[in-house]
């Protein structure tokens, strides 16, 4: 079933700049562009004209949430979860109808620049001190997979930092324990089946849980976190990220063996067309180590790592690179 890949959490976080750019340059341009200004200062644009340059039908402009307006995403409308919503209309109204709110906020939602970082919780993470570099961020994003439910973030602020705006997830990679959930996080729901969206309506209406058949392994019953605290991610960004960039086969638009990006890659996606400045950390697992720790924040060890049946690690990586040999992200700790 779908995960994230062993161990991933990922943060995303964004910094206001006042610096305002018209369309986005071409490679050539941005070295002129952004010459003269300082390290640090935000380039708008920057991400998405790299993106094109080696993806020229890459459009920046797509909703990071569904919101009441959602049918009209014709690109996602016909395909089944997790690529689109088809079949699942009625229950989507149902749970946007409670939540109200369809965006980050205004203070983030009006940024003109930002600049983010994608955090994984790989091992080599461990003694890099990245912490405090990441809280300089202003918005700071966790996505959950079957492991994030032990993954902590007290305790190990010197490497991953202490702040969290949202977390993104599905049923079986929801925190369990309630008092694990950071208070002032967005919860952030992707699904993969439409099963999924069920239990959803039933976390954001607190109606009791009857029955896990279908799930692939045990879920959350409980979701402490108000309506109005709750999105739903676009599932654009796991439909362009699976056969527009990584290649992977179509199958019909159906979910099945290894034509599913991980939750990491999804969210470089969904970072490519909301930022204009993309970084990740955190990422990569170095098979030929298999007594490296496989995480930050516990002892087990690279050769845990099990082949995916979902996923197309291989091919992913090779994307990956593509970017960051482009200079589309970058990968402040070289694990890519």
């Amino acid at each position: 079933m779908p995960h994230a890949g062993p161990g991933l959490h990922l943060l995303l976080l964004w910094e206001a700049t006042p610096a305002r750019m018209g369309p986005e340059a071409t490679s050539a341009e941005l070295a002129y562009k952004y010459g003269n200004l300082s390290e640090g200062v935000c380039k708008p644009g920057y991400a998405a004209a790299k993106m094109t340059a080696i993806y020229p039908k890459f459009m920046k402009p797509a909703p990071m949430f569904l919101d009441r307006n959602f049918k009209r995403l014709a690109k996602v409308s016909s395909y089944l979860p997790p690529f689109g919503f088809k079949t699942q209309e009625t229950i989507i109204d149902i749970i946007l109808t409670a939540t109200k709110n369809y965006g980050l906020g205004q203070d983030v939602d009006g940024l003109i620049c930002k600049r983010c970082i994608i955090v994984g919780n790989g091992g080599i993470l461990a003694n890099k001190s990245l912490g405090s570099r990441i809280d300089d961020y202003d918005i700071v994003r966790f996505f959950s997979n079957r492991r994030l439910n032990e993954a902590p973030v007290t305790g190990f602020g010197k490497d991953v930092g202490t702040k969290t705006t949202m977390r993104i997830t599905y049923p079986e990679g929801a925190i369990q324990k309630p008092e694990r959930y950071e208070k002032d996080s967005l919860f952030v729901f992707s699904a993969f089946k439409p099963l999924d969206f069920k239990w959803l309506r039933q976390m954001v209406f607190r109606e009791k849980l009857r029955g896990t058949e279908g799930f692939w392994k045990s879920v959350a019953r409980y979701v402490p976190k108000e309506p109005t605290e709750m999105r739903i991610l676009n599932p654009y960004f796991i439909q362009e990220a699976a056969f527009q960039f990584i290649g992977l086969p179509l199958n019909n638009g159906l979910m099945g063996k290894g034509n599913i990006p991980t939750l990491g890659t999804v969210a470089i996606t969904m970072a490519l067309h909301n930022c204009d400045e993309v970084a990740v950390a955190g990422f990569g697992y170095d098979m030929n180590t298999p007594h490296a720790p496989l995480h930050y924040y516990e002892t087990v060890k690279m050769s845990a790592i099990k082949e995916s049946w979902t996923h197309n690690i291989s091919k992913e990586k090779e994307f990956l690179r593509k970017l960051v040999k482009a200079n589309v992200i970058t990968d402040l700790t070289n694990g890519i």
